[in-house]
């Protein structure tokens, strides 16, 4: 089973072939990729280490993790499941990547908004999309009034 590793803090000027040198080392069987901005072709700062097996993953976190790679650490830990909404080229999100305040990005198309990091979601807290506001509402005294009925 392949293990897919997220590697971060990656400088803007490298290139795939800066990065496999890096991971040469440890063997033919791991494969690289740098995501690229589409427009300037110049590296997102991020990119992804795939290994055969989970004792290999752990060895190159363990090394990598923190090198020094043109004035830049490295950042290694194991890549969160890619979710079916995103596009290929998209980053999984990590724990250390996630934005902790979402508000005045413009083109954020976050979807991870309505989940909670504590053990209980606090559904007043999320705001709906103002398009939908008014069927939301509809909806929600729909439910309640279906509630109470029963």
């Amino acid at each position: 089973m392949s293990v897919r590793l997220y590697v971060g803090n990656l400088p803007e000027e490298l290139t795939r072939q800066e990065l496999e040198a890096i991971f040469a080392e440890e063997g033919d069987s791991v494969s690289t990729k740098i995501i690229t901005d589409r427009k300037t072709n110049k590296c997102r700062g991020f990119g992804f280490v795939t290994v055969k097996n989970e004792e290999q993953a752990d060895a190159i976190i363990e090394k990598f993790n923190g090198y020094a790679l043109k004035d830049a650490s490295l950042k290694v830990e194991r890549a969160q499941p890619r979710s079916k909404d995103k596009g290929a080229d998209e980053a999984p999100i990590t724990a250390s990547s996630a934005p902790s305040n979402s508000k005045g990005r413009k083109g954020n198309n976050n979807k991870s908004k309505g989940r909670s990091s504590g053990g209980s979601s606090d559904l007043d807290s999320v705001q709906p999309d103002p398009r939908w506001a008014q069927e939301l509402e509809k909806l929600k005294q729909l439910l309640a009034a279906q509630a109470s009925n029963s």
